[in-house]
């Protein structure tokens, strides 16, 4: 399934991103700027270097209505996350990602996690159009317990230094066999984050100008949903964030709460939640926050809320 780039706000952080990465170059790549997004996947979050605001009006465009009437692959209600490692290149991880995403998952519950309840006002199993789920259709549950439900350091071989498209969603389908995942059933709350190692360039990245995206893959375990995540560090400090803090981990954190939240609210898409701005965390690529959990605090990406009319961090 494919879908359009994010609209002008998008575009905004684009023409700032080239010039900025133009300027900062690329650790283990070329100092050219990378050329504009390639429109191919689901919530495209495209490269931002610094602090890039961009006034984002709330209104009838932003509101973000259900594109199916399905009651299932519409979005997922009780969300589970399984973070793949992909690669024996993990031995080396300078910035420490993966115990921090897995950090960031163990916290986003209860009522410490204020961030996540946003995306309990959508559903599926409503009439298609619809932008107000009042207590119709099957809601989407804020999580008791962690939704981190696995984790796999896939380190038999090493991750290809250039994975295509249909590589990484291979590697979705080892996951889920991995974690026993191996019929339609599980499958429809289970995402598979599949991270790669520093040094490499799944999808052409950075060059085709993505922090991120997610998409749907058709397997012999059912349709599956996954994220492809490059090593955001390798783009250096302040990239893929409008926080300038000065954290290695602020843009990876802020892109995979992006995707997540994606993945969350358009599980198979484009059937879930879409406004003309795109999805949830495409609304709202201008905002981000540091936001305290149990577990530490970390870079969350706003979400556009129905609800609020607005773009928040706190539902």
């Amino acid at each position: 399934m494919r879908i359009r780039m994010p609209g002008t706000v998008a575009r905004s952080l684009v023409a700032v991103s080239l010039a900025a990465l133009g300027a900062a170059g690329f650790a283990g790549g070329a100092n050219a700027a990378p050329a504009a997004p390639v429109a191919a996947h689901h919530g495209v979050k495209p490269i931002t270097k610094g602090a890039v605001h961009v006034a984002t009006t709330a209104g009838s465009r932003n509101t973000l209505t259900v594109r199916s009437n399905g009651t299932q692959g519409v979005v997922s209600p009780t969300p589970q996350v399984y973070l793949v490692f992909w690669g024996s290149q993990w031995s080396n991880d300078p910035a420490g990602v993966a115990p921090d995403l897995q950090n960031m998952f163990k916290g986003l519950y209860g009522s410490a996690d204020t961030w996540g309840t946003i995306l309990t006002q959508y559903c599926e199993g409503v009439a298609s159009g619809t932008s107000n789920c009042g207590t119709s259709g099957t809601h989407i549950t804020h999580p008791a317990t962690s939704p981190l439900a696995g984790v796999w350091f896939d380190n038999a071989a090493a991750a290809p230094s250039s994975a295509t498209t249909s590589q990484i969603a291979g590697e979705a389908a080892n996951a889920a066999a991995h974690f026993g995942n191996t019929t339609q059933a599980p499958n429809l709350n289970a995402q598979y984050v599949v991270v790669s190692p520093t040094g490499t360039h799944p999808d052409n990245f950075p060059s085709s100008n993505f922090c991120a995206w997610h998409d749907k893959t058709s397997s012999s375990y059912g349709t599956l949903a996954y994220t492809n995540l490059p090593y955001v560090p390798d783009l250096g400090v302040d990239a893929c964030t409008t926080l300038t803090d000065g954290r290695m981990l602020s843009g990876i954190e802020s892109t995979e709460t992006h995707e997540y939240a994606e993945t969350v609210t358009d599980f198979w898409p484009s059937i879930g939640w879409n406004g003309r701005n795109g999805e949830i965390g495409d609304e709202c690529e201008n905002m981000d926050a540091f936001v305290p959990l149990s577990t530490g605090s970390f870079d969350l990406q706003g979400l556009w809320s129905n609800k609020a009319n607005a773009c928040v961090t706190k539902g």
